[in-house]
């Protein structure tokens, strides 16, 4: 157990470290290879590994292409310009909207794509309209808070549900129906959650009218026009894969490919480049931390957790839907929540999925809405904060948690209830 912690704790700290020249995945594989020497994990554990996270993360990797695709074409500056103009000059209207655009990129492109796309195209915009540091920092904290309190709506708006929906075999459209209400309600916290804590920040007025037309931004129009057939497309695909019983990174990756080649044909992209900028670190990081991770179930962390599992299922189902969540949250916000899912997913697993399915979306809660306590508690946050630090714009560890463990919490426990 404590050999496995502490190389845990290593690559953890080397990941979020990120020295010079050393990337997220690249850190991760050595920690991999390091657990295999050790005995830590065996090969085996390495093949049930890449098993289990082959689908989401080649999926993860679609849907970060199509969302660059997108990108290049204009597609979010201009959603965000329409959604600044919609607001009529209102501060706080712009406050709301720009949340309610966060958390539609987030359902359909990831909260990692809301994270390195539609970050920039705000803060350019913020600046455009010459807001104060207060005002900025107040919308980015927000923006980035809902791409994670956001994600829980579909398979493919987090790479945890992906893991976990692939993990305990649940289909696109049970997952759906079952995540529709905690999102919704998480949604709605959120905005309200984040409108209280920054409301003093928020300007009243906002000149829009010195924002170029939303029609300007816009650097493909056949293709501008192509997306949106085709995103309603290969949503109809997602359902199709589901009663099939598809992998869902035959769509969302295929269908990344072929938004690419169609792309190619009308010159709107480059796809080698393309392809290079994709994010393929995340695919070594999903594996690579997960076998080290491996290695703290062969320890007896997932037992341990297991029993507490079982204690608060002892309580009652009330306590049992909260307690999971706030587990898994307080998890993730420590150690990151892409190994905690699949610490959480295999206790859960060794408990018993059928009647305590419940236990399962609580999980995902926590590790999706947790994170946002810490810097390190997820992917999409330490990707946000650096693409701001790119930016020019530094957000310290204590002037971020002084936000995100006042936020989190109420937001989480409302999401919770939507479970009940």
């Amino acid at each position: 157990m404590v050999l496995a912690f502490g190389l845990f704790l290593v690559t953890l700290v080397f990941i979020i470290w990120q020295p010079k020249g050393l990337q997220i995945g690249t850190t991760a594989v050595i920690g991999a290879i390091v657990a295999v020497v050790l005995g830590v994990v065996s090969f085996s554990d390495v093949i049930t590994v890449i098993d289990i996270v082959w689908d989401a993360t080649l999926a993860f990797i679609g849907i970060i292409i199509l969302s660059m695709i997108l990108d290049q074409i204009g597609f979010f500056e201009y959603s965000a310009i329409k959604m600044a103009r919609l607001s009529g000059g209102s501060g706080n209207r712009m406050f709301i909207y720009i949340l309610l655009l966060g958390a539609v990129v987030a359902a359909f492109f990831a909260n990692d794509g809301a994270a390195l796309i539609l970050t920039p195209i705000l803060l350019a915009k913020m600046k455009y309209l010459k807001m104060k540091p207060l005002p900025i920092f107040a919308f980015l904290m927000a923006g980035g808070f809902i791409g994670d309190a956001a994600s829980n709506p579909l398979v493919i708006s987090n790479l945890t549900n992906i893991v976990t929906v692939g993990y305990f075999d649940i289909g696109f459209v049970e997952y759906a129906k079952n995540m529709f209400l905690p999102n919704l309600l998480s949604i709605i916290a959120s905005i309200v959650v984040l409108w209280i804590y920054f409301r003093k920040d928020i300007p009243l007025h906002v000149d829009v009218d010195t924002l170029p037309e939303a029609s300007s931004v816009i650097k493909n129009q056949t293709m501008f026009q192509i997306a949106w057939i085709f995103l309603a497309l290969l949503m109809v695909g997602y359902f199709i894969g589901d009663y099939f019983h598809l992998p869902i990174s035959l769509f969302a990756l295929g269908g990344a490919l072929l938004f690419l080649a169609i792309a190619n044909h009308y010159k709107a992209v480059k796809p080698i480049m393309t392809i290079k900028a994709a994010p393929w670190q995340v695919v070594w990081f999903s594996i690579g931390l997960y076998v080290v991770v491996y290695g703290l179930k062969n320890a007896g962390l997932t037992d341990s957790v297991a029993e507490w599992i079982i204690y608060l299922k002892e309580q009652g189902e009330v306590v049992a839907v909260i307690g999971t969540g706030f587990l898994s949250a307080v998890i993730s916000a420590v150690m990151n929540n892409m190994p905690t899912i699949m610490i959480m997913d295999i206790a859960i697993d060794k408990v018993g999925y059928i009647g305590n399915e419940s236990l399962v979306y609580a999980n995902i809660l926590g590790a999706n809405l947790g994170p946002k306590m810490t810097p390190i508690g997820s992917l999409a946050t330490l990707l946000w904060l650096h693409v701001l630090a790119q930016k020019g714009v530094k957000i310290g560890w204590g002037e971020y948690m002084k936000v995100g463990v006042v936020i989190t919490p109420p937001v989480l426990f409302i999401a919770l209830l939507g479970l009940l």
